[in-house]
């Protein structure tokens, strides 16, 4: 578990757009970890968490994108089912809501999350209580804490 860099733009919604975004960033050699992009009434907003944020962002200043950086909390998790559900339990019962929130997924058996919570500092301590091994990148194991799931109480 970790805080990372978020770059936030606000994109035409068009063809090409993300590709172009893209093609650039990859020109650089910079290594995208994850991405969204949502479409709203406006313009679309891309969300990237990268490799080299300071690059990234020289990219995009120079395609004439505007954008802002933010720190975001970043979890690996078992590529599983469930285990994104028991993460999210956890931080309900520590009354921190998700603002926003998205994943990439790999073959490996790890998951990437990415969350914008209503705080921060108390979601890296409720999920350090829990999932020690996010931030030594140990064993997996169930750090329940003898805890059941919301939905079955």
């Amino acid at each position: 578990m970790e805080f990372v860099r978020e770059i936030t733009a606000h994109l035409e919604n068009k063809p090409g757009r993300l590709a172009k975004i893209c093609s650039a960033l990859a020109h650089e050699k910079v290594n995208i970890r994850a991405l969204t992009v949502m479409d709203g009434d406006g313009p679309s907003v891309l969300r990237i968490v990268a490799d080299q944020v300071d690059a990234a962002s020289k990219v995009l200043t120079s395609l004439g994108t505007e954008h802002t950086i933010a720190d975001r909390l970043s979890v690996s998790i078992d590529n599983r089912p469930g285990a994104l559900a028991k993460l999210l339990e956890h931080l309900a019962e520590a009354h921190i809501n998700i603002e926003y929130a998205y994943a990439s997924t790999s073959s490996h058996g790890r998951s990437i999350a990415v969350f914008h919570t209503s705080n921060s500092k108390k979601a890296q301590s409720v999920l350090n209580e829990f999932y020690p091994e996010a931030t030594t990148n140990g064993a997996e194991g169930d750090h329940s804490g003898g805890r059941r799931p919301l939905h079955s109480r």
